[in-house]
Formats: C-alpha cells, sequence, structure tokens
C-alpha cells in the first residue's frame, strides 16, 4: 500500500471511529485504525482461503483454550508487511512498538493447552492446511494476576475493553444452546490466523454467549431494575470467565454449561456447513469423508453425544446411523495423566445442564457395556472401561470409546498412556494410540520475538531454514567459530538487557544483564515444582549468609506462574516465593550475588521477552507427571539450557540435543514408581541438614504469611506424619540434593563462556524437531488425513 493511500485510510479510520484526526488521536486509537486496515488486508485472502474449504476435507480444532496474544506484530511478520509499515508510519513520526503494544493479550487461555492450541492454528495455516479452530470467547478470561503483601489477587481480564479489531461477529450464524432452564445465542466472532509469507487466512471461531431478548421492561417499569436484565446475565455468565471456580455445585453446573455451549454451537456449524456444500446427503453418510474433530482435552467432549443428538432428534438419522457417523468423525488429546484434568462430572450435574444429553451418554454406555459382555469380559475389567460408572460420567472414557485415534504428547507421555494410565484402552484397542509429541511455532517464538537471533542465522544459512526448521541442524558447522559464538552471545546480552529494563519498570528490581537468568515460567502446580527452585534459592541464601559458598557467578532467578484460584496450595507456594524474593533482594550480603524477580501477570506478551533473555531454562516437573510441555521448547530455540528431568518432551529435548549440552537430574518414572509405596519424606528431611533448614523456614520468623497458615500447610504436606495425605507426593525432597548439585555443574558450566555459547548453538541447531510445523503435518497425514490446499 502507498503512503497516501495508507494515510487515507488511516485518517478516515481515525475520523469513523472515534471524530479524530491523526494530531488529536490517542495511540490506542491509533492502534485500531491501524489494525481495521490490516483487517481489510487480509480480507481478500481470508475470503480465498474459506473458498477453498468448502469441497475439501476439513480439520475442525476444538479447545477451550487459544492462548493467542496480541496478534497486529505477528500478522504483520506472516503477511511480509512488517518492514513496509514500520516504515510508513516512521515517516509519520509514529513508531510501529508504540502501536503494537497498546493491544491487550487476547484473554482466552491459561497455559500450555491454549499456547498449544494458538501454534497448532498457525501452522496449519503456514503449511496451508483446512484447519478450522473453534472455542470460546471469554468477555473476562482467567483474570489478571496481581499480588498484595506477596499473595495472589484475581481481577477480570476484560480484553475487549477498549474496542478488539481481530474479531469479526457473524450475527447471521448464531446458533440457538438449549439447556434444561435456560435458552441462550451462541454468537460467532471471527479471528483470521495467518499463514506465513502464504496468502492464507484460516479461521478461529470462538463463541460469545448472548440472550436473544435480555431486557425485560415490565420489570423495569415495575422498578425491578436488577429483574429487568437477570436473564441477560445468566447468559452473558456462561461465556464471562474461563474455568469458573467449581469447587461448589454451582461452578460445576456453570463450567459444564460452558463446554456444552460451545461445543453444541460448534457441532451445527459444522452440520450447517456441511448440509449447505452437501445438500443431496440427507444421511450425512459422507460426512466423516470430508470432516474430522480433534478435541484438545476433554473440555469439549460433550461435543460426542451432541452430535448424536443433532443427528437423532434434528436430522432424523437412527441410531445406528448417528453413531456410524460420530464413531469416525472425533479424535481425542490426551495431555495429562493428572487423575483430576480427566474430568468427571456426576451424573446429576449433567442432568441440570441437559437431561437429553445424559440419556444419550447413559446409552452409549449400555451399548459398549453390552459389546463387552459379548466379548467374555469380566465384570471387574468392565467396570474399568465404564463411561457412567458410580453415578459418574467419565470424559475421558467417552472420548476414548468414541475416538479414531488417540494421541499422547510426548513419547514418556504415550507410553505412560498405553502401559498404566489407560492401559485397559490400550489393551482394547491398541490401534487407536499413537503418539504426536508437541511443537511450538517459531514465527512468534523466535522470528518475532527474536529478530536480531533470526537475522542472524538467516546470515549464517540463508533463508530457506525459516519453512524447514530441520535446516537448523546446518549451525552445527559453526559450534567452533568463535565470532559466531562471541555473537551468539551478544544478542542473549542485548536480550537480557531488554528484560532487564522491563523488569525494572513493572517490578522495581535492578538486576544485572550479566548475571545467569534462571527461568521458571509456568502454570503454578505442586507437580511442575517451583517448591523445589524456591527450596534451592533459600539453600543458597543461608550458604551465602553464613560463607559457605565464596566467589560464585551473580544470578537473576526469574519466576512467572498463575494459580487456579481455588488452589489453596498453589496459592501459598506463590506467596511462599514472593517471601523469599523478599528476603534475598533485601539482604546486602545475599542480593550481591543473587536476586530473585516474580513477574506479575505472566503472558504471552510478557513470555516474548523472557523466553529469548533466558540462559537456564527450569523444567523441573516430577518425573511422569507433565505430559510433553511447551515452555522447555521456547526456551531450546531461543538458545537456553535446560535443566530438567526425565519427563515430557524434556526427554526427547536431551536426545535432539544431547544430554551434555543440557543439564539433566532427578529421578526417573521407574525409579519413582519402585519407591512410590515407600518413600519417605521424613527420612530425607531429619538426616540432611539443608533440606531440614529450608524446610524448617517455612515455620520460622524469617518469612512471615500473614496468619493465613498457608505456610504451615506446605509444611504439612512435606513432613508432618500426622497428615492424613501422602507426604511429599510430588517427590521434591527426594530430588533436592540431586537438583542442588546440578546447579553447582551450571555454575561451573557458565564460567566458561565459549563452551556455554557452543552448548546454547547446538541446542539452537536441534530444534527442528520441536516445530510445531512438524507436529501439525504429522496430525494431517497421520490421524486428520488432510491435505495442503495447494494439492487440492
Amino acid at each position: 500500500m502507498k503512503k497516501e493511500e495508507f494515510l487515507l485510510q488511516f485518517e478516515k479510520n481515525l475520523f469513523n471511529l472515534f471524530g479524530k484526526d491523526l494530531q488529536t488521536s490517542t495511540k490506542k486509537e491509533k492502534y485500531i485504525a491501524f489494525s481495521k486496515i490490516i483487517m481489510n488486508e487480509l480480507a481478500e485472502d481470508w475470503k480465498k482461503t474459506s473458498d477453498k474449504h468448502k469441497n475439501s476435507r476439513n480439520a475442525y480444532y476444538f479447545s477451550a483454550e487459544f492462548l493467542i496474544g496480541r496478534s497486529l506484530g505477528n500478522n504483520l511478520l506472516n503477511m511480509g508487511l512488517d518492514e513496509e509499515y514500520s516504515q510508513i508510519l516512521k515517516e509519520l513520526d509514529i513508531d510501529i512498538n508504540d502501536l503494537e503494544i497498546q493491544e491487550e493479550d487476547a484473554a482466552l487461555g491459561n497455559g500450555g493447552l491454549g499456547r498449544l492450541a494458538a501454534c497448532f492454528m498457525e501452522s496449519a495455516a503456514s503449511l496451508d492446511y483446512p484447519l478450522t479452530g473453534y472455542g470460546v470467547r471469554y468477555r473476562q478470561g482467567l483474570f489478571k494476576q496481581y499480588f498484595h503483601n506477596g499473595f495472589q489477587m484475581e481481577v477480570g481480564d476484560n480484553w475487549t475493553l477498549d474496542k478488539d479489531p481481530w474479531s469479526r461477529r457473524v450475527e447471521s450464524e448464531s446458533k440457538i444452546i438449549r439447556y434444561k432452564n435456560q435458552v441462550v445465542k451462541a454468537v460467532p466472532y471471527d479471528m483470521p490466523v495467518v499463514g506465513y509469507k502464504n496468502h492464507v487466512v484460516n479461521t478461529l471461531r470462538l463463541w460469545q454467549a448472548e440472550c436473544d431478548d435480555g431486557f425485560d421492561f415490565q420489570k423495569f417499569n415495575n422498578f425491578q431494575y436488577d429483574d429487568s436484565v437477570k436473564e441477560k446475565n445468566r447468559a452473558e455468565d456462561i461465556t464471562r470467565v474461563l474455568y469458573p471456580n467449581d469447587i461448589q455445585r454451582p461452578g460445576k453446573v456453570l463450567r459444564l454449561k460452558q463446554q456444552y455451549f460451545f461445543s453444541s454451537a460448534s457441532i451445527q456449524d459444522i452440520i450447517e456447513k456441511y448440509e449447505k456444500n452437501f445438500p443431496n446427503d440427507k444421511d450425512f453418510e459422507d460426512f466423516a469423508k470430508y470432516n474430522t474433530i480433534q478435541l484438545n482435552d476433554t473440555h469439549p467432549v460433550m461435543a460426542i453425544p451432541e452430535m448424536m443428538r443433532v443427528l437423532m432428534d434434528d436430522k432424523k438419522l437412527s441410531w445406528k446411523q448417528a453413531w456410524n457417523v460420530t464413531s469416525n468423525v472425533f479424535n481425542y488429546t490426551n495431555h495429562t495423566i493428572l487423575q483430576e484434568a480427566m474430568e468427571k462430572w456426576s451424573v446429576d450435574v449433567v442432568e441440570e445442564v441437559s437431561p437429553r444429553i445424559m440419556d444419550i451418554i447413559t446409552e452409549i454406555d449400555r451399548r459398549f457395556v453390552s459389546d463387552l459382555v459379548g466379548l467374555y469380559y469380566s465384570v471387574d475389567r468392565i467396570d474399568n472401561l465404564r463411561i457412567v460408572k458410580d453415578n459418574t460420567v467419565n470424559m475421558a472414557h467417552l472420548a476414548i470409546l468414541t475416538a479414531v485415534k488417540i494421541n499422547g504428547v510426548a513419547k514418556i507421555h504415550t507410553e505412560i498412556l498405553k502401559n498404566e494410565t489407560l492401559k485397559s484402552w490400550h489393551d482394547l484397542y491398541p490401534d487407536k494410540f499413537v503418539n504426536k509429541t508437541n511443537g511450538i511455532t517459531p514465527r512468534r517464538w523466535l522470528f518475532y520475538s527474536n529478530p536480531e537471533l533470526t537475522n542472524f542465522i538467516t546470515e549464517l544459512l540463508g533463508e530457506d531454514w525459516k519453512t524447514d526448521l530441520t535446516k537448523l541442524k546446518q549451525l552445527e558447522n559453526f559450534q567452533d567459530d568463535e565470532s559466531v559464538l562471541e555473537k551468539l552471545m551478544e544478542i542473549k546480552l542485548h536480550n537480557k538487557i531488554r528484560l532487564k529494563k522491563y523488569i525494572k519498570e513493572h517490578e522495581n528490581i535492578d538486576v544485572d544483564e550479566n548475571s545467569i537468568f534462571d527461568i521458571q515460567v509456568k502454570r503454578l502446580h505442586e507437580y511442575k515444582r517451583q517448591l523445589l527452585n524456591a527450596f534451592h534459592i533459600l539453600n543458597l541464601y543461608y550458604k551465602i549468609k553464613n560463607n559457605e559458598v565464596s566467589d560464585i557467578p551473580k544470578q537473576t532467578y526469574i519466576f512467572g506462574a498463575k494459580a487456579a484460584p481455588g488452589y489453596f496450595r498453589a496459592k501459598a507456594i506463590i506467596k511462599f516465593i514472593n517471601e523469599v524474593k523478599n528476603l534475598v533482594n533485601n539482604d546486602d550480603v545475599v542480593n550481591k550475588y543473587i536476586k530473585v524477580v516474580f513477574l506479575e501477570n505472566f503472558n504471552v506478551s510478557i513470555g516474548e521477552l523472557v523466553y529469548p533473555a533466558a540462559d537456564v531454562s527450569e523444567q523441573i516437573s516430577t518425573a511422569g507427571k507433565e505430559a510433553s510441555g511447551t515452555g522447555n521448547m521456547k526456551f531450546m530455540l531461543n538458545g537456553a539450557l535446560t535443566v530438567g528431568t526425565y519427563d515430557g518432551a524434556n526427554i526427547e529435548i536431551f536426545n535432539h540435543a544431547g544430554e551434555d549440552n543440557n543439564f539433566p537430574f532427578g529421578a526417573t518414572v521407574d525409579v519413582l514408581n519402585s519407591i512410590r509405596d515407600t518413600y519417605n519424606p521424613v527420612e530425607y528431611y531429619y538426616k540432611d541438614e539443608n533440606i531440614k533448614r529450608v524446610v524448617d523456614t517455612l515455620l520460622s520468623d524469617l518469612i512471615n504469611d500473614s496468619g493465613s497458615f498457608m505456610f504451615l500447610d506446605i509444611y504439612n504436606s512435606l513432613v508432618n506424619r500426622d497428615s492424613s495425605f501422602k507426604l511429599d507426593e510430588y517427590f521434591v525432597l527426594k530430588d533436592f540434593n540431586d537438583y542442588e548439585q546440578i546447579h553447582e555443574k551450571i555454575l561451573q558450566t557458565y564460567s566458561d563462556k565459549k563452551k556455554w555459547a557452543k552448548m546454547s548453538l547446538i541446542n539452537i541447531a536441534n530444534f527442528g524437531e520441536f516445530s510445531s510445523d512438524r507436529t501439525i503435518k504429522e496430525y494431517a497425514e497421520e490421524i486428520w488425513r488432510i491435505v495442503p490446499n495447494e494439492k487440492i
């Protein structure tokens, strides 16, 4: 677009949207007006892409989360227009970066699950695969986190408050969702998913709950003001927040209503599109030929009985016909072996949402049990497989029974599913189970967030690696080139300075860019063991105070984590880390050597600053608990070295980049399984002075939980023999000494900067296997059986 044409459209948008011009408009208003121009520019490609999908086999990705971050910069990059528009805006005395930071992160996810979905969508568009995403347009997102006296506090994340220029409301394609005692309207908002420099724009369709007639004039006129908008608020509550607190029954009902809401709307949408494109297939005999649906975890599993309901009740198919369609369309990704994450709903909760759906689930279970009886399965074996048991619906079992393929997300995770967690199912359906190791998009996590490293790699390798990440392997040819290693360290320093400025501005902590940036950013859960990291820092604090160490390199420990609002112990660990932070940073003897930072409200945009700046990537989950992880891949791509357990994708990173180029530690799955029943953390506590010292700090005057008893709860969970629960369930004390030793090795290795840079380069060179392009290609070829549009 020429400058004159751009200026005309820019000023027109500013006037039409805000009644202002270039001189009087704010940066936020300029950002919105500029984003509208980009939306208009990609509109033609979006329409062409949608048209190409109509008569081809399509895949649909159902996910409760899509953690997409900001859209402006990434869309410009993928459209190949970032430099052009940056220059045009510069000539207007506008810094494009000032506009980019006006955008709120789209609050549509929590952690790895949602970020993975966003990476998958972007990779599919970049590879020209016909993939459409379906999810929920949360009004308030998860929550915005802030700390008050070290405690996590939550406020709503109203990310659309200042307009959302990247969503297109499609009122005409709204759907009606019927619950037992409520009817709501699902309104679709479409977001463009831009492929990398290929003119492909796929669609992410997000549903927002509304009330058809949300205002009762008679009640308002009778001074019943709250009652006059009651139905409107009830409807909007369904998509108000991600993962409503479900400690109590009303929260459980609301969460399941939310899941049914987007599942029903999406199924209706797909079926309507199929009927429009193939009007003669009244019995849906070819539906599975043209459509395949991926269920991202158990949140969208209500889509299975909903498809049965629509096909039988609305389209008048028989049970046999409907089941033949349904059982050939769905695939299911399992993301965890944690039982609490494999959703189970009481029958009465499902019935309160939709009695008809409960009837269908019950009938699916009855027929399945009948089939197993015909195979001479014992009562006990059948009980292990039942969908409805003890008045509870097992959503994972429903997904596995129905799915064509079930996949884990890392090799070790898939093996655990097959041999332990879902062994009974694997014995029954061995051909259904496959592995698809997760991946991340290099466009956002390298090209966009680390342009200096991207340009340097291009200087060394040329342009081809950008569309084939396996070509990064050629970087190993430079592992002994001192000029290359020096440049790599220089780029890392620049990224650390960038993060340092952010930390000073937002956390008011001065950190040394020449210190080791040791970073752990991920959802707060006990199995991810942020507590182990905090114990290590506390142990280091004591060693420095007691002159047990000297001449150690400076270290900056950086955390970023949100805890679920109802997860008491996770919030206790956040408070503990913040207390350790204050203890360390306020001690003039200790803070010469180490500093601690806890980044408030960690999100995608903060991650874009964090991953390029890391020296050490903390991936320290209890072995066997982390399905895959993707943060480990973002750190690896940006040259951080992994200190990690033999868990999830860590193992594959160690295999590809080499254990010698990372820092593996800790007990393996086999070891932990062998000691699980006999493990006694109290023995470690009494036998090891360092362990006792850090654990006892939980009850000391050095730190303060403000009378919340949070630290007592952590203490009891580890070593109180009078506790009724299993002590140290995640083996923090078991792995403590091994973790200490590996950190000593990290400090020794870092003292040789050339060796460190070489290890960093080798990690970057071996990233190719962890690109989501590779993952999506495997899904497309082996599960979805779709081909790129260009090959149709």
